[in-house]
């Protein structure tokens, strides 16, 4: 084997393994939280858009719901309790909280569910509905979409919130088509 040959195939070999070590090192930083657990939130801080407006029910993929100043579309995280997040860290990035900001002086017309705001581990405040923190999801990009709707991540279920304020459990957004998903059964 001549060496100018060698010499290529041990850069690529040596190539091919610091492109798997970064790819690992990478893949290890989007890991995601689990259970009641919360993710460690050093050096991430949660997104603090600041709101203006008042929330609202507006029609979604999945059903008449209640949605931000913005338009987009409110979800509650079935691993919270009333009172208390477990959505930081990677969590939050995905499913940004709905900042305190957006909490109207009075009721907004049509939503009879109590409103509320509780502090967050990095000091922020978050909009609750009935006790419950209030999120978003970046997977809608344009008002009335509903895509997290009953998806099962960052360990728990994500539901939209009527205006009374209880849970969406219909899975609208996210069910099979109606053909059979065209597996040809």
């Amino acid at each position: 084997m001549s060496r100018q040959h060698s010499a290529r195939h041990v850069s690529v070999r040596y190539l091919g393994t610091g492109a798997a070590l970064v790819l690992a090192a990478v893949l290890a930083g989007c890991g995601s939280s689990s259970g009641g657990g919360s993710a460690s939130t050093a050096g991430v801080k949660a997104p603090a858009a600041k709101a203006t407006g008042t929330l609202a029910v507006a029609p979604t993929d999945a059903g008449k719901v209640l949605v931000d100043p913005h338009g987009r579309t409110l979800y509650v995280f079935a691993a919270d309790t009333k009172g208390h997040t477990t959505c930081t860290g990677s969590c939050a990035t995905y499913w940004p909280p709905t900042p305190a900001g957006s909490l109207p002086g009075s009721a907004p017309k049509g939503i009879t569910a109590t409103l509320g705001q509780i502090a967050r581990p990095d000091g922020t405040m978050q909009l609750t509905v009935d006790g419950y923190p209030m999120y978003t999801y970046v997977g809608d990009s344009k008002p009335g979409q509903a895509k997290g709707q009953g998806l099962n991540e960052s360990g728990g279920l994500w539901w939209v919130v009527s205006a009374s304020g209880s849970w969406v459990k219909d899975k609208t957004s996210t069910k099979a088509p109606a053909d059979g998903g065209g597996y040809g059964y």
